[in-house]
């Protein structure tokens, strides 16, 4: 698989990652621990070397998997986690709210060194921006940490631009990780120009917008009732049937292109910036394959210009995450 360079950084990965939350949260019940070691191997084998994760996935089973599916290929891969959130670093109990104090971070740090069983932390994300420690004090834990060779590359997820810059002055920003598809298109007004400027990559979870890109989701689809798309607006069964305008043309570029819905969906981000690295997750084998082929997938410049000016005309309905979310977001 064709690799890339996140930013003016040196961390090079392959141009699709592995999302790797779904595994064990977030969209139902975990899925089997060791059919998941099998399929994260598996991606390895068929070229993806850029593996996420974070600590408040479980809290910290995530990581484990991670740490125990890769032990083997170590050092051909490079493994992000993210801190952040106020989880008790002894029984992993979820608190409310956030937590980037320097201390915390710096237990986390050490935490998530032992569960992903690694000297180092490739890339190290603020999961979410913590209005109550000033973003110049997370930078330099971080960066205590790079200088102890305890962390290799410092992350931000969905920051504001205010934040990046003022981050960035302390301790340069390798990635920001924030969700981004056709389904989203938020960061291209102020994130993506910024990054531009700065030499920082740009990683997009939710490329595959939470699974509605694929075309498998209707109006009529069940989701288990802890899956956590129940209590998004844009997962409404009123706005899945508004919203399908999205992926019917998706569709029709996807059979000029003989390929499906959510290959053109991966492939048109790829083709936005060479800095942008897309992780779609997934717990099924021929959904990696399907994934990992859109990197083969040539969007032109008339494909492009067609794809984006359509999807611009269609006012999706609902907002990609409940308020209580959102709120933390772009801070």
């Amino acid at each position: 698989m064709e690799k890339r360079k996140l930013g003016n950084s040196n961390l090079v990965v392959s141009a699709l990652g592995l999302g790797c939350m779904g595994m064990t949260s977030g969209y139902g019940p975990a899925a089997d621990k060791q059919e998941m070691i099998s399929l994260i191997r598996a991606a390895h084998e068929r070229g993806i070397t850029f593996f996420d994760t974070a600590e408040a996935y479980g809290p910290f089973v995530n990581e484990e998997l991670v740490g125990e599916a890769l032990a083997p290929v170590r050092n051909d891969v490079v493994i992000a986690t993210k801190f952040g959130f106020d989880i008790d670093l002894v029984t992993g109990e979820r608190r409310s709210g956030l937590n980037s104090r320097p201390e915390h971070i710096k237990a986390v740090a050490e935490r998530s060194l032992r569960h992903l069983r690694v000297e180092a932390i490739d890339l190290f994300y603020q999961h979410r921006v913590d209005p109550a420690v000033p973003i110049e004090d997370v930078a330099g834990a971080v960066k205590e940490l790079i200088k102890a060779g305890k962390v290799k590359h410092f992350g931000l997820s969905e920051p504001g631009v205010a934040t990046i810059r003022r981050a960035h002055v302390v301790q340069p920003v390798t990635a920001v990780q924030s969700e981004y598809s056709l389904f989203y298109r938020g960061p291209e007004a102020e994130v993506l120009p910024a990054l531009e400027e700065l030499g920082i990559g740009f990683v997009c979870f939710s490329p595959l917008g939470a699974g509605f890109l694929t075309g498998k989701i209707t109006e009529n689809t069940q989701f288990d009732k802890t899956d956590f798309r129940n209590v998004v607006p844009r997962f409404t069964p009123e706005a899945r049937k508004e919203n399908q305008l999205l992926v019917d043309l998706l569709r029709k570029v996807a059979a000029r292109k003989r390929a499906t819905p959510a290959q053109v969906a991966l492939a048109w981000l790829l083709a936005q910036m060479p800095w942008i690295v897309p992780i779609p997750g997934t717990t099924k084998l021929h959904r990696l394959e399907e994934n990992i082929g859109a990197a083969a997938v040539e969007l032109n410049a008339e494909d492009l210009a067609e794809i984006g000016d359509a999807a611009s005309r269609i006012p999706l309905q609902g907002d990609r995450l409940p308020a209580s979310a959102l709120a933390m977001t772009g801070r």
